[in-house]
């Protein structure tokens, strides 16, 4: 159970993370986006280390703020993309997102009646959580995802490895009349073809 310091703590990263996160569906300036979505996940990181899970918290702040969310942010900024008409047409979609929504929805509320109809669920897991003066959380987490669960940890490596190919097959773009570097032309040259001495006459230079 929470303290009365750590559950004001808890009360207000969550509620900053919410109000943020609704914001970063609601903003009409995607920079603005980007930035609500950094603070969701700075207080979402918070959040991890109440719990005790801070490994997870970590890896929150350095994977997705110092790389996913900022890479988004120099995206947002760099391309010029008419978001007006982008966003002209997402109300056709909104049914499909309410479907999804309450999918997902059902899913938290079976989850979280789970334990509260069963309140010694959690001791029927195959991996217990270990006492941490014993091991530390990030090395039970390393032992799990390197031995239970490599097989789905190399899987998942494979499917971001497929995901950044097809983005950028999907984004590459031939442009005519543009010079690019090409390794074999530039291994493959010689003195007598990089080089071009010509003879000029006296008094005829430049």
């Amino acid at each position: 159970m929470l303290n009365g310091l750590e559950a004001v703590f808890f009360y207000l990263f969550a509620f900053i993370a919410v109000a943020s996160a609704f914001m970063v569906i609601s903003s009409r300036n995607p920079v603005h986006s980007v930035l609500f979505l950094i603070l969701t996940f700075f207080n979402a990181a918070g959040l991890f280390l109440l719990t005790g899970a801070e490994f997870l918290a970590m890896i929150l702040l350095v994977v997705y703020v110092g790389a996913v969310a900022v890479l988004f942010l120099f995206v947002v900024m760099m391309l010029d993309v008419d978001f007006a008409e982008l966003k002209s047409g997402a109300l056709q979609y909104a049914p499909i997102g309410a479907l999804v929504g309450l999918i997902l929805a059902a899913e938290l509320i079976v989850v979280t009646g789970g334990y509260a109809f069963a309140p010694k669920l959690a001791e029927t897991v195959a991996q217990p959580t270990p006492d941490i003066a014993v091991r530390h959380n990030t090395a039970a987490l390393g032992d799990i995802l390197y031995t239970d669960y490599i097989y789905f940890f190399q899987i998942a490596g494979l499917v971001l490895l497929v995901a950044m190919i097809g983005a950028i097959v999907l984004t590459l773009r031939h442009k005519p009349n543009v010079k690019r570097q090409s390794i074999p032309a530039q291994v493959a040259r010689t003195p007598a073809t990089a080089i071009e001495v010509k003879k000029v006459e006296t008094g005829k230079g430049i």
